[in-house]
C-alpha cells in the first residue's frame, strides 16, 4: 500500500542497520543496564516483539471484524510488563531474540503493505477507551519502534558506573 511505503522502507532499513549492532553487544550490556521502566535491552527487544505481534493481530482483525473493534490492549494497566515476565525474555537466547525481533517486524511491514485502503478508517477501542483508526495505528507504529530503539541506544551509550 503506497500510503505506508515510506514508513515500511524506513522500518526495514532500521532492522538491517540494528541487527548486527544488537548481535555484537556484550552480555553485560544487554542484561545489566536498565531504563527508567527498569527494563534491560533484552526486555525492551522482547517488548518490541510483543508490539509487532499484537499490532499485526489488530491490523488483521480491523480488516474483517466490525468497527469499532474491542480487542485486548496488551500494553494497558501494566500488561506489557506481564507479557515480558511471562515470556521470560531475560533467559531467551540473544541471537534467537534478535532474529525474532527482526522477522516479526519484517512481517508487520509486509502486513501493512497489504492493508486494504477501504479499511483504514476502521477503529480499535484501546484499553483507555480511545478510538484509534487503523490508519493512525499503522502510522504510529514506526514512532513507537524508534522510541524503543532510542532507549536501547541510551543504554548502549551508558558508561559503566
Amino acid at each position: 500500500m503506497n500510503t505506508f511505503n515510506s514508513n515500511n522502507t524506513h522500518l526495514l532499513e532500521l532492522l538491517e542497520a540494528w541487527e548486527p549492532r544488537l548481535l555484537a553487544l556484550p552480555e553485560a550490556v544487554i542484561t545489566d543496564r536498565r531504563n527508567s521502566q527498569n527494563r534491560n535491552i533484552k526486555q525492551i527487544l522482547g517488548h518490541m516483539v510483543d508490539s509487532a505481534s499484537n499490532n499485526t493481530h489488530r491490523i488483521i482483525h480491523l480488516q474483517y471484524q466490525a468497527s469499532p473493534l474491542a480487542f485486548p490492549d496488551y500494553a494497558s494497566m501494566g500488561n506489557n510488563d506481564r507479557w515480558i515476565a511471562i515470556q521470560n525474555y531475560e533467559t531467551e537466547s540473544w541471537t534467537d531474540l534478535v532474529h525474532l525481533w527482526k522477522y516479526t517486524n519484517r512481517h508487520i511491514a509486509h502486513v501493512i503493505s497489504n492493508v486494504h485502503a477501504d479499511k483504514l478508517d476502521n477503529v480499535w477501542l484501546s484499553g483507555e477507551g480511545e478510538e484509534v483508526s487503523l490508519h493512525t495505528m499503522i502510522n504510529g507504529y514506526l514512532g513507537h519502534f524508534e522510541l524503543h530503539l532510542s532507549e536501547i541506544e541510551a543504554l548502549i551509550s551508558q558508561t559503566e558506573k
